[in-house]
């Protein structure tokens, strides 16, 4: 009895630390990215769960580079090139991932 209370406590645990780290993604998108990419859901949308998978591997690094190559999101750079990028791009990752073209998932953006 003991060790199935154990593991149902376990695996609540492990649900609300997942779901956390999604949720601080949404906050991380919203304030960051949402001002750039004005249609927030479709942005969000126009990526599988693989491709954001990809962008967002090796914490981060490829979108990194996105940003940094392109003129227009010159804006965004001091963000890319900070610790907080590097502290919470796994948690835009979760989110992203999250709500992928292919996951089934709404965004809710607000």
């Amino acid at each position: 009895m003991n060790k199935i209370i154990l593991f149902l406590l376990i695996t609540i645990l492990f649900n609300i630390s997942a779901s956390a780290a999604v949720y601080k993604g949404q906050v991380v998108f919203v304030k960051r990215c949402a001002g750039c990419h004005n249609d927030k859901e479709a942005f969000i949308k126009s990526k599988t769960i693989a491709q954001w998978s990809g962008i967002l591997k090796n914490d981060g690094e490829p979108l990194l580079k996105l940003h940094l190559n392109e003129k227009k999101a010159k804006d965004s750079w001091a963000y890319f090139n900070s610790k907080k990028y590097a502290k919470k791009v796994k948690h835009l990752k979760d989110f992203l991932v999250e709500y992928a073209k292919d996951s089934g998932k709404i965004p809710a953006c607000n």
